[in-house]
């Protein structure tokens, strides 16, 4: 349009998350321009408190890709987790099983560290952009937006990477007939708490008792995150901080083992679900991270898929600008949806595994007890629990 400023890059990426970040950095080191459009501020991403477990690829890929080494200073180690189910707890010793470790580390500071990253390196990222739309993505695409002072912009790419999150525009410009969407809905949540109290533990605690889940995790000396499962439609309003502690010690304490307690500081009610979109892409459109695939939180793989996905489309986007071939761009998709699907299959198990039905008679609260000590008592079970939490090997 002829009111439109137009502007060219290679690479146009909807979404300033880690996942949009993370491509733009990639590409940079590579000598790919990208232009990256986000619709809100900066300072809103930084604020928005994420949960983060890092796999050690996922950790490898920060520091190795010289975003930054702050996850190995700050972050927290973790070389096991604990499964607690019938007052005793049982630990996955990930370094013992499979040689891995994860890193509890915010998905914050991993925004925080990309987007330094990308100001220090002249990157261009625009934040709080409006009126996005898609164009042309089977032959010259075009991203029309606004930017912050209000110009109208239209960006004209060779490719578009959707990664904009679990409400994507860009997943939404697919027309219906070309994508197919796969989504199973949890009968659960998870009641989530942040509370000024010192750690119970110093790794994670997955917990489950006939009076329902519980997670045990951490995050600073001083504050604590923690979880217990509960109806999707609770309403934190009508929980005292008595009433939440009293449901932890009931699925947490026992044997000696108790929780320690404090002021809760914040309290949410996080909804979850699995939904997975494939292919993962259309013309010159490629989705990435929440854009494509959402995963319940207890197999902790939702923000190490979308490094995973970037990573890979890098890779394709990387071998297409060197050498002209687009195979490896083709085969992104499949690639990534390798990944994909068994990551849901983890999560989908480490849910069910854990978390109690309501109603369920005595026979199902038996045989999830009969499953988790199976994998307790076999080392196979629980070196499949410990590969798979700490992320398999990259695709070739």
């Amino acid at each position: 349009m002829a009111n439109r400023k137009a502007i060219t890059t290679q690479v146009a990426i909807m979404g300033a998350g880690p996942a949009g970040l993370m491509l733009s950095h990639l590409l940079a080191q590579a000598g790919i321009e990208s232009t990256v459009i986000e619709l809100r501020s900066r300072q809103e991403i930084s604020e928005t408190v994420r949960a983060g477990i890092l796999e050690h690829g996922s950790v490898n890929l920060l520091v190795d890709s010289g975003v930054s080494d702050r996850v190995l200073r700050d972050g927290d180690r973790h070389d096991g987790i604990e499964l607690r189910f019938d007052g005793e707890s049982h630990r996955i010793d990930f370094k013992e099983l499979v040689g891995e470790s994860v890193w509890l580390y915010p998905q914050t500071d991993v925004f925080i560290d990309l987007a330094a990253r990308r100001e220090a390196d002249g990157g261009d990222v625009r934040y709080g952009v409006t009126d996005t739309s898609l164009h042309d993505l089977e032959g010259a695409p075009k991203v029309w937006f606004t930017d912050a002072d209000g110009v109208d912009y239209e960006l004209q790419a060779d490719f578009v990477a959707g990664a904009d999150g679990s409400r994507s525009q860009a997943r939404s410009a697919i027309p219906e007939n070309r994508r197919q969407r796969y989504v199973h809905e949890y009968p659960f949540a998870w009641f989530g708490i942040l509370a000024e109290a010192p750690r119970s533990s110093d790794e994670l605690i997955y917990a489950n008792s006939a009076n329902g889940f519980a997670l045990i995790s951490q995050r600073t000396e001083t504050v604590q995150r923690m979880y217990f499962q509960c109806d999707p439609n609770e309403d934190v309003n009508n929980w005292s901080d008595d009433r939440i502690w009293e449901t932890f010690r009931s699925r947490v304490n026992g044997n000696g083992f108790e929780l320690k307690e404090g002021p809760v500081i914040d309290k949410t009610v996080l909804k979850f679900r699995s939904s997975v979109l494939a292919p993962m892409r259309h013309g010159r459109l490629f989705l990435a991270g929440d854009a494509a695939h959402t995963v319940p939180p207890t197999g902790a793989k939702g923000l190490n898929l979308a490094l995973n996905d970037v990573k890979v489309l890098f890779e394709g986007l990387d071998s297409f600008y060197k050498t002209g071939n687009a195979a490896l761009l083709d085969g992104y998709s499949g690639r990534a949806l390798d990944r994909v699907w068994k990551a849901q299959q983890f999560s989908y198990w480490m849910t069910s595994m854990l978390h109690t039905p309501a109603g369920a008679d005595g026979f199902a609260r038996a045989r999830q007890l009969g499953e988790l000590n199976s994998v307790v008592s076999s080392r196979h079970g629980r070196a499949y629990l410990a590969e798979a939490y700490t992320g398999w090997p990259a695709p070739h």
